[in-house]
């Protein structure tokens, strides 16, 4: 980050607006995060099921809009593009407030996966282009951890909304959310205009990148590897509940482990990633991390409690190590293949390994993991650590085709 920061704050001015937006929208969105499922099941009465269905139909709409719109960005100003889409997000946040039915949750969170994802592969298209020289994983490190560092904010404003445990408390949640994306479209108006992506080339596809095969090999490989994301946030929880003797405090514990390491750590170990090859390479790497938490975490089985407490510990500890090398290496990897001029539709498509991951690894994390046991934690780390060192010789054939698709080599 030599140039970038100084003690931590951005001196490039790209990335302190951008900084500077991330940090007031995810304290909005961490607050959300904690508030949700319980207002609208204790407050609205509707059942788990249902909202987890509004979910799960967000997550589907986020699967066909990422790439259309981040192709929008590119063709008609990623700035523009990427201060219009927040702002509805923030409208269609508000929208929350007057939900009474499952229907209307449906609709709405639908609208809000739409905008809301939308504006994500624009902004990483943004950060793709206005990181030049080899900055865009150092960009994308440092903006995680303020990510991490804004929801964990947010989570203690959701508390405060939790303790109060009133209607108007909740709603006033949801409301202030919307304040911070109408806050972060005019922080963002800061940032400098990229000019829009040059006309096509004659015969050349509206959304080339669905014709990239392998680019659309290296982002499914970067899905499966994702798949790690989930097992904190779910196998841990119920690994604690159901097969330890560990006291249930310690769940909050790993979450804590996690996210203070990627808030001081990810820039450090994102290092190293700035070429395609070197990125893919730390993917490799970064999976042995993760099968080496894979292994530790079920060992808090069947031991004394304070033995299962320092198990659990340790594995989160290794996991997140592979969690942050790995996320360097995927910045670098899908960035440094995508055509710089198409950078908003190539991120919208490798937003797609992710929410495709979040479809797929609920439901297998809690067969290996939770229904195997010890053996399925084993058998997920090797299918993440197989997929993190497949990316190796997939990028390197991606890398030969770059010119096909308007790529230079040089990223190599």
């Amino acid at each position: 980050m030599t140039g970038l920061t100084h003690r931590g704050i951005p001196t490039d001015p790209v990335l302190w607006v951008l900084a500077a937006a991330t940090l007031v929208n995810t304290l909005g969105n961490g607050a959300v995060m904690t508030t949700t499922a319980l207002y609208f099941t204790r407050v609205v009465g509707l059942t788990a099921t249902q909202v987890a269905l509004a979910l799960s139909v967000g997550a589907a709409v986020a699967l066909v809009t990422q790439v259309p719109l981040g192709h929008l960005g590119d063709v008609r100003g990623p700035r523009e593009v990427l201060r219009l889409l927040i702002a509805l997000t923030g409208v269609a946040t508000l929208g929350l407030t007057l939900v009474r039915s499952p229907w209307q949750l449906v609709v709405v969170l639908g609208l809000e996966a739409l905008v809301d994802r939308g504006a994500s592969a624009v902004r990483n298209g943004y950060v793709a282009r206005a990181a030049t020289g080899g900055r865009g994983v150092a960009f994308k490190a440092y903006l995680r951890s303020t990510t991490n560092v804004g929801i964990s904010l947010g989570a203690l404003l959701g508390g405060l909304a939790l303790a109060v445990d009133t209607r108007w408390a909740f709603l006033a949640v949801f409301v202030v959310n919307a304040l911070t994306f109408f806050v972060t479209a005019l922080v963002l108006g800061r940032l400098p205009h990229l000019a829009p992506a040059p006309a096509r080339a004659v015969g050349e596809p509206r959304l080339a990148v669905l014709r990239d095969t392998p680019y659309a090999v290296v982002s499914l490989l970067v899905g499966i590897y994702s798949m790690h994301f989930f097992v904190i946030e779910l196998a841990v929880p119920l690994w604690v509940s159901t097969h330890t003797s560990a006291p249930t405090w310690v769940v909050a514990a790993t979450m804590l482990v996690n996210t203070v390491a990627v808030a001081a750590f990810q820039v450090r170990l994102a290092r190293g990633s700035d070429t395609v090859p070197a990125a893919a390479r730390l993917m490799a790497r970064s999976g042995v991390w993760v099968v080496a938490g894979f292994a530790v975490i079920p060992l808090a089985s069947g031991v004394p409690a304070w033995l299962a407490v320092a198990l659990l510990l340790a594995g989160a500890g290794l996991h997140v190590v592979g969690e942050m090398t790995g996320s360097g290496g995927q910045w670098g990897v899908q960035m440094g293949l995508a055509p710089a001029e198409r950078q908003g539709q190539y991120q919208g498509f490798a937003g797609l390994s992710f929410s495709l991951a979040s479809i797929a690894a609920p439901p297998l994390v809690a067969v290996l993991c939770i229904g195997w046991g010890r053996p399925g934690w084993l058998v997920l780390g090797g299918i993440i650590l197989l997929a993190g060192v497949l990316v190796v010789p997939a990028s390197t054939w991606a890398l030969r085709t770059r010119t096909r698709y308007g790529v230079l080599t040089h990223s190599g």
